[in-house]
């Protein structure tokens, strides 16, 4: 029960320390500046190793860096005092929130940068940065898979503690989590942008994802194409024949079938031919499922 209570004091204890982190990295109005604690020089800042957030675009960094040299920060980058202990390599105070600010100052060529300084532990550190781009949308969904995974390994949170923490549903939580079971090769798409996590998260229940992943990328799947194969293939049967059946499918006919097979409550198969014609099966199970059928062809609906 003490540690319930202590995590919760925590997550208003974060709450209140990100609360200025909601204006934008740059505007032009005035008085959306965030006060800062003070200008630090940008050589004594080093980025957080721990930070979940592995890739920066670089055309977005180009964009961002243009825009500070322009308009300057208006949002301070959350750092920390570097413990005496540590090994500093010229630096005085590491990154909390705020790496890509950080990164795009020193393109646009600033000697300095402004800071919120807040002295804090590791663990808040470490929800802090995944909080900060999780709110902003900065992280891609197998970085944010990986923050919680690094807060679950290595500070034993469970998945209602992260979502309390970190402002998400436990769903959310345990949806994101499971991205991890992904292979590598899937996960780095993601990561890329060439997956987005709607299709990575219908890739997770089937046999070879990594094959379902390349014919995404290479047919321009959408989420809900992408879902109908994956439906399709996890049903079929177990038999090789069946499965290479419905892998020649095009997407177009699956999604047609899961479209068919929601507004009947029944299995849709479609078998089409290159000339245009085709055939359509509907399974039913009872004689009052073939009814209902029957019912909604004849009134219409």
């Amino acid at each position: 029960m003490a540690e319930d209570n202590s995590r919760k004091r925590l997550g208003r204890g974060l709450a209140a320390l990100i609360g200025d982190l909601d204006v934008p990295a740059t505007a032009t109005r005035a008085g959306q500046e965030t006060r800062a604690d003070r200008k630090v020089p940008i050589e004594l800042i080093r980025a957080n190793p721990a930070n979940p957030r592995r890739f920066f675009n670089e055309e977005e960094l180009g964009d961002l860096s243009r825009s500070i040299a322009e308009h300057g920060i208006v949002q301070p980058i959350l750092v920390r005092p570097i413990r005496e202990d540590a090994d500093l390599g010229g630096a005085r105070y590491e990154i909390i929130a705020g790496e890509r600010r950080w990164r795009a100052a020193q393109k646009a060529g600033l000697h300095d940068v402004p800071v919120l300084i807040r002295d804090v532990e590791d663990r808040q550190a470490l929800e802090l940065a995944i909080i900060e781009n999780v709110q902003r949308t900065d992280l891609n969904a197998i970085e944010e898979a990986q923050g919680y995974q690094q807060l679950i390994d290595e500070y034993d949170y469970s998945q209602a503690d992260l979502g309390q923490v970190i402002g998400k549903s436990r769903s959310h939580v345990a949806n994101t989590l499971r991205l991890m079971k992904l292979p590598e090769a899937v996960k780095r798409m993601v990561a890329d942008g060439g997956l987005s996590a709607g299709h990575a998260r219908a890739l997770i229940t089937v046999d070879n994802p990594q094959k379902l992943a390349d014919r995404i990328v290479r047919d321009g799947l959408s989420v809900r194409q992408t879902e109908a194969l994956a439906q399709a293939v996890s049903d079929a049967p177990k038999g090789g024949s069946a499965k290479k059946e419905v892998a020649q499918k095009s997407a177009d006919t699956l999604a047609l079938e899961n479209r068919l097979g929601d507004l009947l409550g029944l299995k849709v198969d479609i078998h089409a031919k290159d000339n245009g014609s085709g055939e359509l099966k509907i399974r039913y199970r009872t004689v009052e499922q073939l009814d209902e059928v029957c019912r909604r062809l004849e009134n219409g609906s």
